[in-house]
């Protein structure tokens, strides 16, 4: 059974602004680096450290903007993702179990399975895609529908939407 972890695959959160202060905020690229994926042609299973969360760049149209944060607002975003979104020091990993994994023609595999975070288990369908020699997925989580309060600061007038993309790229299997 292959195992993936943080050196050969990567894991990245996508986070979108909102509010009336949007246009002074940004969106983020974060990194989980910390990560272990277990795939067999039957079954999957995926557990994310979520204190190893890491802003990467912020984000402007969909475009890395690797200097329009310093490194110490990175880390001060991070920290605060950690502590008061995903209160991880409660709950510290996310943890993705599949009932179903099914080959598709086009090279892709359709996923069904229960994902765990925040101490919440909700049922969660993927689709991967055959991009060179990688499968890749793209999932949209709603914050809420985990007991997750997406982050907002300034009485509300700058908040994150709580819809984010989680992205997920390993070695073709």
């Amino acid at each position: 059974m292959p195992k993936y972890d943080q050196s050969q695959a990567e894991c990245l959160v996508f986070t979108f602004k909102d509010g009336l202060l949007s246009k002074v905020a940004h969106d983020l690229e974060v990194r989980v680096t910390r990560f272990s994926i277990d795939v067999s042609p039957t079954a999957v299973r995926a557990e994310f450290d979520l204190n190893s969360l890491r802003v990467v760049n912020a984000m402007k149209d969909g475009t890395a903007s690797p200097d329009a944060l310093s490194d110490s607002d990175k880390n001060k975003i991070a920290d605060q993702i950690v502590k008061e979104v995903l209160h991880a020091d409660q709950h510290p990993t996310a943890v993705f179990t599949s009932r179903t994994v099914t080959r598709r023609d086009d090279g892709g595999y359709s996923i069904a399975g229960d994902l765990s975070l925040h101490g919440v288990t909700k049922p969660l369908q993927a689709e991967t895609k055959a991009e060179g020699n990688q499968q890749v997925v793209s999932i949209e989580l709603h914050q809420p529908d985990f007991g997750i309060t997406p982050f907002k600061a300034m009485m509300g007038t700058l908040k994150v939407k709580p819809d984010v993309i989680v992205r997920l790229s390993t070695p073709g299997v």
